[in-house]
């Protein structure tokens, strides 16, 4: 338009200069509000199942292999769980020499440390080899030491955990978790008969799942990927329960939201065997 209106004014014969340029059009009100839509349509907003996390507990029978794996997946995925894991077994015991001379150690009191130096000491060759040394290093590089089931009290502070930096740690201060998930059908039934033992003294419910993993370290890498993408389910079903019904309640296990993600788990579980149906899963409500 400048361009014809320049053209315009130098074909005029009027002697007066010509007039000036109109000023240009004031800018409406709909380019920034426009604007400002489109910047709040493209903003992603933080996901109820990111803001919110169900606590986990992982079981296998030493506390060294499956349950490990696990809780590697779930302490450090891209959205983190908080997670504590266990072993049901009497004694920690890893591959020796030979089937008769297995390596035994004490839950609570032995850290992954200690366990691979000393097996570094014994034979390096044969540990490397066999996958223990590369465990291990895992291992303690995620918590302490392995930790028995049986002598876990519900309710009874963590903090100590945290400050030793074990991964997936945080949150889980107060002792208590939402879910268990074991990798063995016996540490499932370990599990459930030692919760019926410790008589239920907080009241709250937690979901306990197997997801029946064979004790290798490639297996154990796919029971993990598994048991990280049922975590995952179930945690976006209890976000949307609190998101529609409250959370009030929620940590002592009552209230609309709990109740209706308590009765709606057997679906999600249903959902994720048919996509991991090489697992076979078993699954129960208990009480801490």
């Amino acid at each position: 338009m400048a361009d014809e209106q320049h053209l315009a004014d130098s074909g005029s014969e009027s002697p007066n200069p010509p007039p000036p340029p109109p000023p240009p059009p004031e800018p409406t009100t709909s380019t920034p509000e426009m604007a400002t839509t489109s910047d709040k349509a493209g903003t992603t907003s933080t996901s109820p199942s990111d803001s919110y996390k169900l606590k986990f507990c992982t079981v296998c029978a030493s506390n060294q292999n499956r349950s490990m794996e696990a809780h590697l997946r779930l302490s450090t995925a891209p959205s983190p769980f908080p997670v504590i894991s266990f072993g049901t077994g009497s004694l920690v015991r890893l591959p020796g020499p030979s089937i008769t001379q297995p390596n035994v150690y004490s839950f609570n009191s032995t850290s992954y440390a200690q366990m691979y130096e000393e097996l570094s000491e014994k034979d390096e060759r044969l540990y490397r080899q066999n996958g223990l040394l590369n465990m291990l290093d895992r291992n303690r590089n995620l918590k302490w030491g392995p930790e028995r089931f049986q002598d876990w009290v519900p309710g009874m502070p963590r903090v100590d955990h945290v400050s030793k930096g074990d991964k997936g740690a945080m949150g889980t201060e107060g002792g208590v978790v939402d879910v268990i998930i074991t990798c063995e059908e016996r540490c499932w039934d370990a599990v459930v008969d030692d919760l019926m033992n410790k008589g239920s003294t907080l009241n709250r419910p937690v979901h306990v799942f197997n997801v029946d993993i064979k004790d290798n370290h490639e297996e154990a890498l796919v029971g993990g990927k598994a048991i990280l993408e049922l975590a995952n389910r179930l945690n976006e079903l209890a976000a949307q329960e609190r998101a529609v019904n409250g959370s009030q309640g929620w940590e002592n296990g009552t209230g609309e939201a709990r109740r209706s993600f308590d009765e709606r788990v057997p679906e999600v579980l249903a959902s994720w065997q048919e996509k991991w149906s090489n697992l076979p899963a078993l699954w129960t409500l208990a009480w801490l």
